[in-house]
């Protein structure tokens, strides 16, 4: 969406005195009874640990693990409390997954302090065993609500969603994964039931709502941004949700800056970000919001790697 003026901004979320607030800093809208959210986000790293090469044609000189852990030192150094995010893919690409299938990027995103990543087709790459033998390297959730593993060795590995406490805040995110017959070998997936994501996504953000009393909810999907022949992905999620507030992206590569806007069932603004490929770009939203979770308006950028 395009980025809001102060003024604009106060008058969009009802806030009182919005011609004398306009102009002021974020530490100012918080007086006026507003929450901020700071998010970065990544999706399809595809396991490019280091920088591409200066002589690439698309990205060249740009990404790597040790410049993104620099971008995201210097971001928490602004506001502490980031939620640091991922939509999937965090496999496959390079020699370092041929290698050491997975283990150094969920050591390094660790370090980083990821909060949750969504569970892309690639992990499965290796297998559901390959996986399993290097999840315990990730401080942190894989997230597919529409995946069912309970009849396979990642029954308890994968959850469905995942609720935080940040800055006095409660934060729900729950995971979508794309459907896999066709695109991942069977012998790789067998015995996982792939669920409507739709329908999952409608039970899950009530679920974060009504039962955890989650004051944002996060969507980090690895479905696609969207398709021509109609196939589920995020614009048709956020068509259909009521209570997800954002919907972090993966799979289909796009660099949405800004991010995406789409209205949903209940009448209200669904943002959709996505940040490319590679670990090229990451995305920052700052994610504003009044105390009754009613409003949000959503300030962002793509973040050059």
């Amino acid at each position: 969406m395009q980025k809001l003026n102060r003024r604009r901004f106060l008058k969009t979320l009802g806030v009182a005195g919005a011609a004398a607030l306009a102009g002021l800093p974020a530490l100012s809208l918080r007086h006026a009874g507003l929450n901020k959210i700071t998010i970065i986000h990544t999706n399809d790293t595809h396991s490019r640990l280091d920088p591409y090469p200066e002589g690439d044609p698309d990205y060249p000189g740009m990404g790597g693990y040790a410049r993104r852990a620099a971008l995201i030192n210097r971001e928490r150094e602004k506001d502490p409390n980031l939620l640091l995010l991922d939509a999937g893919d965090v496999f496959q690409g390079t020699p370092y997954f041929n290698m050491y299938g997975g283990k150094p990027e969920l050591k390094l995103m660790s370090k980083m302090g990821y909060d949750a990543v969504a569970f892309g087709n690639h992990e499965f790459d290796n297998g559901m065993d390959g996986f399993l033998e290097v999840l315990p390297y990730a401080d942190f959730p894989f997230l597919a609500a529409n995946y069912d593993f309970s009849a396979t060795i990642l029954a308890g590995k994968v959850k469905d969603y995942h609720v935080i406490e940040r800055n006095g805040l409660k934060i729900g995110l729950y995971g979508l994964g794309i459907e896999l017959e066709g695109l991942v070998s069977r012998n790789l997936y067998e015995g996982t039931v792939y669920h409507d994501p739709i329908k999952i996504a409608r039970e899950t953000e009530q679920k974060l709502k009504n039962d955890y009393g989650c004051d944002l909810i996060i969507c980090l999907s690895h479905l696609g941004y969207d398709y021509e022949d109609g196939k589920v992905s995020d614009i048709k999620v956020a068509e259909a949700t009521a209570l997800t507030h954002v919907i972090i992206g993966g799979h289909t590569h796009n660099l949405l800056d800004p991010p995406a806007t789409v209205t949903n069932r209940a009448g209200k603004n669904v943002t959709i970000a996505q940040a490319g490929y590679g670990g090229a770009y990451a995305g920052r939203l700052e994610v504003y919001f009044d105390r009754d979770g009613e409003n949000n308006l959503v300030e962002s950028n793509t973040i050059k790697i």
